[in-house]
């Protein structure tokens, strides 16, 4: 029986997201069961970034608008610099996380992702990784930093690049599989 299965999770996505940072973890959730829905700021497709220039679009399953946090069981934020950019500055999207993370179940936020987990007020006094340019903007947020491929602090999961992905996705899984983090502070 696949571990996830009967397990709703989003992808929160815009624009300018790492094509990769979205693809791999979405295939991943699926191979493991899960229900797994895009969710975006506006309907029809978005368009990821693949390294050096724009890539692939993928289908927009539910706007914010549509959603609740009450709908899934768990949150993944694919990086890019363009995506977790656009996304800070929305207060829906920021809403969406944060409510998210005090229903207390799984986030998971890779490269420039975390910067929503700041914006969203979720970085302070948690142990995180990122994309090494944006660690000072972690640290400044009270975030304790570290430069491994994968930290997990209560259900929060957070990697560095793409090249993580494979530990990325496996503890992603994982936590997902643990369920809510009832012993995480918000």
């Amino acid at each position: 029986m696949p571990k996830l299965q009967n397990r709703r999770i989003a992808i929160l996505a815009t624009d300018g997201y790492e094509q990769s940072e979205l693809e791999k973890p979405r295939d991943a959730l699926l191979s493991e069961g899960a229900e797994v829905h895009i969710v975006s700021t506006h309907s029809g497709q978005i368009r990821g970034w693949n390294e050096n220039d724009w890539g692939d679009s993928v289908k927009v399953d539910r706007t914010l608008d549509d959603v609740s946090p009450a709908d899934y069981d768990a949150l993944v934020l694919p990086g890019g610099q363009i995506n977790p950019d656009m996304l800070r500055n929305d207060k829906s999207a920021v809403g969406f996380i944060k409510a998210i993370f005090e229903a207390k179940k799984p986030i998971a936020a890779i490269c420039h992702a975390p910067w929503l987990l700041v914006e969203a007020g979720i970085a302070k006094g948690r142990k995180l990784t990122s994309f090494h340019s944006i660690r000072t903007d972690l640290e400044n947020a009270g975030a304790i930093w570290e430069d491994s491929p994968v930290v997990v602090d209560q259900g929060v999961v957070t990697s560095r690049n793409p090249d993580d992905l494979p530990n990325f996705c496996g503890k992603m899984i994982e936590e997902i599989c643990e369920g809510r983090h009832d012993a995480r502070a918000a």
